[in-house]
C-alpha cells in the first residue's frame, strides 16, 4: 500500500498549525502554550519576578508582588574576591547626621550627632592613581560624572547645568572652585549636602571614588600621579591623621 506523499505533507501542515493556533492566548499577558515549562521555568521562589500565574494557575494575591524584600539594616553586599574591591565596598564607615533621619528614612544606628562631614576631611581617596590606571579611571568618572551630575554641576562643573539653565533648579554648586577634601566630597555625594540629595543608592564607593577623581581632573588638567593637587591632598589626609599629644 502506497502512502501518497501529497496527503502526508497536508496532514503535517495542518498538525502544525493546530499546535501553533493552540499555543495563542485571548490574554496579552500570557505566554501560550509551554513546551516543557520546568525546564526553563524555576519551581523555586525567585527575587524580581511575578508569580501571578504559576503552573497555568492565576493567583491574583500575588500578582505584581515581588518576592524580594528590602536587606536588613546592615548586611553587607558581597563584592569580588581580592581585597582591594571588598574595602572599598564595605559600608561606609561615616555616619549621616540626625537631621537625615526624617529627609532620608535612616535608622537610628545609622545616625549620630557628631559632626562626621568635618572628621572626613581626614579621608583620602580609596582609588589611588598610577600610570597604568589613569586613563581608565578618568573615562570612567567622565561616563558616571555625564550621567549623574552634569545636568546640574555642568560638563565642566561651572554649576551652569540644564537643570540650572531651565530655572529648574538654583545653588548647584561650581565644583571646578570648590575648596574641599576627598573625604567631604565623599561624604557630600554619598549622604546629600544642600539641595542634593543622596547619591549612595545609585553609585556604590567604588564609583563614587572614580568621580572624585573625575572632578579633581575639571578642577585642575595636571590632576594626576604625581601632580602638586594630588601630593598636597595626601599631604594634609597624613597630618590630619597624625596622633595627638
Amino acid at each position: 500500500m502506497k502512502i501518497n506523499r501529497k496527503i502526508i505533507v497536508r496532514l503535517s501542515v495542518v498538525v502544525a498549525g493546530v499546535a501553533v493556533m493552540s499555543s495563542c492566548s485571548a490574554d496579552k499577558d500570557s505566554a501560550g502554550l509551554e513546551y516543557m515549562p520546568d525546564m526553563y521555568r524555576s519551581a523555586a521562589i525567585e527575587p524580581y519576578v511575578d508569580y501571578g500565574e504559576i503552573r497555568e494557575v492565576t493567583h491574583d494575591d500575588l500578582k505584581v508582588r515581588l518576592s524580594a524584600m528590602v536587606p536588613p539594616s546592615g548586611t553587607i553586599p558581597f563584592y569580588g574576591t581580592d581585597s582591594m574591591t571588598v574595602a572599598l565596598n564595605l559600608p561606609y564607615h561615616r555616619l549621616a547626621n540626625t537631621s537625615f533621619k526624617l529627609s532620608h528614612g535612616m535608622y537610628d544606628a545609622e545616625l549620630t550627632d557628631v559632626n562626621e562631614y568635618e572628621a572626613a576631611a581626614a579621608d583620602g581617596n580609596m582609588i589611588k592613581l598610577t600610570e597604568e590606571n589613569v586613563e581608565g579611571i578618568f573615562a570612567k568618572g567622565k561616563e558616571l560624572y555625564n550621567v549623574n551630575c552634569a545636568h546640574c554641576h555642568g560638563d565642566k562643573g561651572d554649576g551652569n547645568g540644564p537643570m540650572v539653565e531651565s530655572g529648574a533648579y538654583v545653588g548647584a554648586a561650581v565644583l571646578t572652585s570648590l575648596e574641599i577634601s576627598d573625604g567631604q566630597m565623599f561624604y557630600s555625594i554619598y549622604y546629600g549636602k544642600g539641595q542634593m540629595g543622596a547619591h549612595s543608592s545609585i553609585l556604590n564607593k567604588e564609583e563614587i571614588w572614580t568621580v572624585i577623581h573625575y572632578i579633581n581632573k575639571l578642577k585642575d588638567g595636571s590632576y594626576g600621579p604625581g601632580s602638586e593637587m594630588m601630593t598636597e591632598e595626601v599631604e594634609e589626609t597624613s597630618e590630619e591623621n597624625q596622633p595627638t599629644e
